[in-house]
């Protein structure tokens, strides 16, 4: 397999998906081709699998803050062209009391193939993630990153969790994003790869008698991605705030290089139970940041609080190195004033007002 793993290191990339919505009725609106317009090349605004969903990408940046600005720039592009036909975007992990029946699959063979391929799975698949791209040199430090990186997924679920309503209900989960998107396959936590021989042989396995078309149909929270020569962390739901897209991709970054420099070291980490890291995934997405995770290196179930905490604590002279320590101090403030799902279940049990808490989505992602 072809791969562009040759650097330069620990570039950063977004991508967010958006909701086009109606100002008015704050429901979702089958719109995407009002915001693409008639542009041969759709460049940095991109269409999804529904038509009431956008996605935006920057291009690979130096650091956090420059991949932050053209964020802002492609919210802002995004949400002109929105207001042009009257309508607005919004971010968040799911949408309050959209259907997924009222939404129209898009005009694309990619997309119109996994519905034949999945059916009502992949149409009732109406949520909205955030993806951080990290730019990688070496095939064998990707496939260790992938591997070393399982642990830390459900601290990056719990802190970007931002999903609390789905279909006009409260779920009692911090992120229903996860369980709602778990219905595909080839989704959640990756098996451990041996090394990028045997990612190569998986990969093979599947394409070569027509299961899958290539490595991009694995929707793992983490994967290699050769074409675009990164690691792709999938795991988060979209930001309200620009800002906490922000922290959580600096954090992503200074991880990723955290862990590339041990496996360069040779520091081996402890094994990981597949229960544990899957237990562990699912207590993230119920709880959040009330969750209790099993640490496996201790042995002790301890708080995403303290965990996170621990974990900046490795991270931030890394940080520093990246220039992105600013960013990653917004993750201590997830931790202090709560993350996106907090602040909607506060909205909401304030009036019991789904079209409140949209109001508050569409003001926040400003």
């Amino acid at each position: 397999m072809q791969h562009r793993f040759v650097g330069p290191r620990y570039t950063v990339g977004i991508e967010e998906e958006l909701m086009i919505v109606d100002p008015s009725s704050f429901d979702l609106v089958n719109a995407i081709d009002w915001i693409l317009g008639e542009e041969p090349a759709y460049g940095q605004i991109k269409p999804e699998l529904l038509e009431s969903v956008l996605e935006i990408s920057t291009s690979p940046c130096q650091d956090v803050a420059t991949a932050t600005g053209e964020l802002t720039a492609l919210r802002a592009l995004a949400r002109d062209r929105a207001r042009a036909r009257g309508l607005e975007i919004g971010a968040a992990g799911t949408h309050p009391f959209a259907r997924w029946e009222d939404q129209r699959v898009v005009k694309d063979d990619r997309y119109r193939g996994l519905v034949r391929a999945l059916g009502f799975v992949a149409r009732q698949e109406l949520v909205f993630g955030m993806h951080v791209h990290v730019g990688m040199a070496d095939p064998e430090e990707t496939i260790a990153v992938t591997n070393r990186m399982r642990p830390h997924i459900p601290l990056l679920i719990a802190l970007s969790a931002n999903s609390p309503l789905w279909r006009g209900e409260l779920t009692g989960l911090m992120s229903s994003r996860i369980p709602i998107f778990r219905a595909f396959p080839r989704v959640g936590l990756p098996p451990r790869f041996e090394d990028w021989a045997d990612f190569e042989r998986r990969i093979e396995v599947m394409s070569g008698c027509g299961m899958i078309e290539d490595y991009t149909y694995l929707w793992y929270d983490v994967r290699p991605h050769p074409r675009l020569g990164t690691i792709e962390v999938r795991a988060m739901d979209s930001q309200t705030r620009v800002q906490s897209t922000a922290s959580l991709a600096a954090l992503v970054v200074s991880l990723v290089k955290l862990l590339t420099e041990e496996f360069q070291r040779g520091r081996r980490p402890p094994e990981d139970t597949w229960e544990v890291l899957d237990e562990n995934r699912w207590l993230a997405a119920r709880h959040g940041l009330d969750a209790e995770l099993l640490d496996q290196a201790s042995g002790e179930r301890r708080t995403v609080r303290e965990l996170t905490q621990a974990l900046l604590e490795r991270v931030r002279p890394h940080a520093v190195e990246l220039a992105c320590e600013q960013e990653l101090e917004g993750i201590t403030e997830i931790l202090l004033t709560g993350n996106g799902t907090l602040r909607q279940q506060m909205v909401f049990e304030a009036n019991h007002d789904l079209e409140e808490v949209m109001r508050e989505i569409l003001s926040g992602a400003r």
